[in-house]
């Protein structure tokens, strides 16, 4: 046990205390005092009890402060949450899309290019396989999702 001499509204008290709280004890007893000084007529014990009561109003505002912010912050943690996992999704979904550009970038490299000239005027690419328009539109249409995806996030 440690032994403190605290001065509150101008009078000393001697008080035991747990080893370690003696730092503790004495910023306490200065706000006491603070309260207790700011009080000005009326007996030392009139003084105690109204920095008693002014502390203890403080506190109780303090705690519906805090009831307050509980709410909202738990509804600010669970948006948090949500936009990790669509963050978490949209990467998946970018990561899947970037991999069949790469599997379809392979293959159209793969396929034997003709050294025919164009012919003249206006012309379509035919596909050298219909799977691959589909798969080609199933991408764009990919990205274009992701794309709004992110915009929407950012």
């Amino acid at each position: 046990m440690a032994d403190v001499r605290l001065t509150i509204a101008g009078r000393a008290y001697d008080v035991h205390c747990a080893d370690g709280q003696e730092q503790q004890l004495i910023q306490l007893a200065a706000i006491v005092d603070e309260k207790a000084r700011g009080i000005t007529g009326g007996t030392e014990v009139r003084q105690l009890l109204f920095s008693a009561l002014m502390l203890a109003d403080e506190a109780l505002e303090a705690k519906a402060r805090v009831n307050k912010a509980e709410p909202q912050s738990d509804s600010l943690r669970a948006a948090v949450a949500l936009a990790e996992s669509r963050e978490a999704e949209v990467r998946g979904e970018l990561a899947n899309a970037r991999a069949e550009i790469a599997a379809l970038r392979k293959a159209a490299e793969s396929q034997p290019v003709s050294p025919a000239a164009p012919p003249a005027g206006p012309q379509t690419v035919p596909s050298a396989r219909p799977s691959h328009d589909r798969a080609l539109l199933a991408i764009a249409d990919r990205i274009e999702t992701l794309a709004a995806e992110v915009e929407r996030l950012a």
